[in-house]
């Protein structure tokens, strides 16, 4: 099911609003050139660091820059999109907090295949 159009699609569109929200926080966590600053570096350090860490032929590419762990990289995407979560909520969308939480729960859910082939390595 991981490997599936529509659920790739939904992944891709979780990744990318996950990297507005970090901008999102960003923006609201700073004042004057700080904020533009924040607002760009955090979700651009994110997403350098999602794409360079990854675990061999999980992406349809089948090539990462640096291979990690399937274990390791799970702690990856937690980290992102539980900062990503986090970071709306702390912004003041509460409601869309917990909405996006669950929509990413329900992706890993349905992912199930992709998550226990990282977590066998």
């Amino acid at each position: 099911m991981a490997s599936n159009p529509i659920n790739l699609a939904v992944r891709f569109l979780l990744e990318v609003a996950g990297l507005i929200a970090m901008g999102v926080w960003g923006w609201n966590q700073g004042r004057g050139v700080l904020r533009f600053v924040l607002a760009l570096g955090i979700p651009v350090i994110a997403a350098a660091i999602w794409v360079t860490f990854g675990v061999a032929n999980d992406r349809p590419s089948g090539r990462v820059p640096v291979p990690i762990p399937g274990m390791l990289r799970l702690g990856l995407e937690l980290v992102f999109f539980g900062f990503s979560v986090w970071a709306l909520y702390r912004s003041g969308a509460i409601t869309l907090s917990w909405i996006f939480g669950v929509i990413i729960a329900l992706h890993y859910l349905l992912s199930f295949d992709r998550v226990l082939r990282l977590l066998k390595g």
